[in-house]
């Protein structure tokens, strides 16, 4: 029996995030991979992205309303997903890549994820990023449905259950820490250093990881909503994020 290809898969939804956004990610993902693999995209719409990328509808989620957390990504434990079999690695749409990760492919475990910057004494990982076998964990999307508004009392998003539920299970591990890197705790200087000391990669970094502010646009820009959170221009986020 032939050995399932390896798949990346993201998500956009909305009008948050144009079809540039997925563009530049398939593109860094072609740059960045020397394996064969499948490059598919789950989407309400289409429109814009490149000819290279396999554009897939949105997987059905009855979504059961609130604040926007994340939820929708419980939908890629759907059992089948679509066609795609073998290991699967979900990333967000607002990455950065600045290395080669084949090995996020070949690293050992079951269920592998981001573990949490702020509070690494928690189990919570960050879901940025996250390593499974296509069609495995289809119990995480049915208990979701069936007991969302408990759920959303206990978790404040869907990363926070997913990591919870796997943990239990015995499921749960994490990438090495420096492998995937958050933009504002692993690249920027602690304030008030930010002011005079521009953001660096770490040495290892695969994946460089946006949450909140700054994004991969005002980074390059140096946009800044506050004064702790001061950034200076930076290049090398344009020079990756293309």
């Amino acid at each position: 029996m032939a050995t399932p290809m390896a798949n990346i898969i993201c998500m956009k939804w909305g009008t948050k995030y144009g079809p540039e956004y997925v563009n530049r990610l398939a593109n860094m993902v072609r740059r960045n991979m020397t394996i064969p693999y499948r490059f598919v995209c789950m989407t309400d719409s289409a429109v814009g992205l490149d000819a290279g990328i396999d554009a897939r509808p949105l997987p059905d989620f009855d979504d059961p309303g609130g604040p926007e957390r994340g939820w929708r990504k419980i939908s890629t434990f759907r059992n089948p997903l679509f066609d795609l079999k073998g290991p699967t690695i979900f990333l967000d749409i607002d990455i950065v890549i600045v290395g080669n990760i084949d090995c996020l492919f070949s690293h050992p475990g079951e269920f592998i994820i981001i573990k949490d910057w702020a509070r690494p004494w928690r189990p919570t990982g960050n879901s940025s990023v996250y390593r499974f076998e296509a069609g495995a964990h289809p119990e995480l999307l049915t208990k979701f449905m069936s007991e969302h508004a408990q759920i959303r009392s206990e978790v404040r998003n869907e990363q926070e259950y997913i990591s919870r539920e796997l943990h239990r299970a015995g499921k749960l591990s994490y990438w090495p820490k420096e492998w995937c890197v958050s933009f504002k705790y692993g690249c920027m200087a602690k304030f008030p250093m930010n002011w005079w000391v521009a953001p660096k990669i770490p040495q290892d970094c695969r994946i460089v990881v946006f949450h909140g502010h700054p994004n991969p646009p005002d980074a390059v820009e140096g946009i800044t909503k506050k004064i702790t959170r001061h950034v200076h221009k930076t290049p090398w986020v344009a020079e990756h994020w293309r």
